[in-house]
């Protein structure tokens, strides 16, 4: 089952998958606007959560929290 962001937790890994892509990352830290700064393992690049469906959120959206 799919969690929400506001039960996401910094340090911890999760698996995104949104219109049929996949992202694994790792959250950094949080800000003052509730968005994480994230690193993604595939690319290794840092970035803002929000980044990752910043066109819009697919059927198919959801996060989980992954093993590394």
């Amino acid at each position: 089952m799919s969690i929400s962001k506001n039960t996401m937790r910094v340090g911890r890994t999760y698996q995104l998958v949104n219109y049929g892509e996949v992202f694994k990352f790792k959250t950094l830290s949080i800000d003052n606007n509730d968005d994480f700064l994230i690193k993604t393992l595939d690319t290794l690049e840092i970035c803002k959560l929000s980044e990752l469906y910043e066109f819009g959120k697919g059927k198919d959206f959801k996060i989980d929290e992954i093993d590394e």
